[in-house]
């Protein structure tokens, strides 16, 4: 839905997850094998992946100041579920977390958001408000008040609306 380009880092692959459903069609991608391909993922692992990308979502919606889209378990009760180490290089003493855990999808997850806290961009991933939408996108608008993943969709459509209704 979006024409915005795909977020920094690996909050890409939280990005992509949570746009693997296209609300407005109801068209889910995990529900194909070439869908599920970019995540690792079997066709049994797609009920607890489709619970951690609408917890996500609840998330994302939160960090754009908007309630949850439904009742979801907490993205934090799913994410005690994935330890991570951290991991020195002994050649530049440079750090990185990894995945601990024999979920990847789940580790790789609170890998790219642990990662993201210490960069300062985990607040800027945000769902559109659009209810018919709620598409994942990377706010980089220099106050970081963006509400749609598009303007000229979900932006366009809300204030088209909003002058209708004057």
């Amino acid at each position: 839905m979006s024409e915005r380009v795909p977020a920094p880092g690996d909050l890409a692959l939280i990005e992509a997850l949570v746009n693997t459903l296209d609300i407005e069609s109801g068209t889910d991608a995990l529900d194909t094998a070439d869908g599920r391909t970019p995540f690792g993922l079997t066709a049994h692992q797609v009920p607890r992946a489709r619970e951690l990308r609408e917890s996500l979502r609840a998330t994302l919606l939160a960090h754009a100041g908007h309630p949850a889209h439904q009742d979801v378990t907490p993205l934090g009760e799913l994410l005690a579920h994935a330890p991570l180490l951290l991991a020195l290089d002994p050649h530049d003493g440079s750090a990185r977390l990894t995945p601990a855990d024999a979920e990847p999808l789940l580790s790789r997850v609170a890998s790219a958001i642990a990662q993201s806290l210490v960069a300062g961009t985990w607040p800027r991933l945000k769902a559109c408000e659009a209810p018919t939408c709620h598409w994942a996108y990377y706010d980089r608008s220099p106050a970081g008040r963006g509400r749609w993943c598009s303007m000229a969709v979900c932006g366009a459509r809300a204030k088209m609306r909003r002058y209708r209704a004057k």
